[in-house]
């Protein structure tokens, strides 16, 4: 079986896309004004990626271990209603939400850019990363994308899970 039916396969069932915020959805810069106000940068074509893939029945939610009101604002613009942040433990926050919602690992999609993320990414369905993930955790997804975090990384994703739903 070619890596592309392997990946279909795993794609397939997915009812949750599970997506950390800084170096998946934005570079992983945290860049600040002069006033101390933080900045983030995101990428439209992420955006745009997933509010097609809400519009196609999958779940968005945003698992992240800081806090910042510009990814409430984000996933605001984008209606995506489960957001997770300063989450300690992302593995304890993942097995409440997945038994919340009633699902099982097989459905779920996460994505992940560093070591805090290893332990959902060891358990999902699927498991995807930026371009320039950290390498241990290159070495743990069953997919590494092409483009970077905050660079179209999350589109190429939820593009791979739009094909498997056809």
């Amino acid at each position: 079986m070619s890596r592309t039916s392997v990946h279909t396969v795993r794609l397939k069932p997915i009812a949750l896309f599970l997506l950390d915020v800084d170096g998946v959805m934005t570079d992983g810069g945290i860049y600040y004004t002069e006033s101390g106000e933080e900045m983030k940068r995101f990428h439209t074509q992420d955006g745009y990626g997933l509010v097609k893939l809400q519009k196609a029945g999958v779940v968005v939610a945003l698992l992240t271990g800081r806090y910042s009101r510009l990814v409430e604002r984000r996933a605001k613009e984008l209606g995506i209603s489960e957001i997770y942040q300063n989450v300690e433990d992302k593995g304890m926050a993942y097995a409440a939400m997945k038994t919340r919602l009633r699902l099982t690992d097989r459905q779920i999609a996460y994505m992940g850019d560093d070591e805090p993320d290893l332990q959902v990414l060891r358990q999902v369905g699927f498991s995807a990363v930026p371009a320039d993930a950290a390498e241990v955790v290159r070495r743990e997804a069953h997919y590494v994308c092409k483009r970077k975090g905050g660079e179209g990384a999350v589109r190429e994703v939820v593009d791979l899970i739009l094909k498997a739903r056809r």
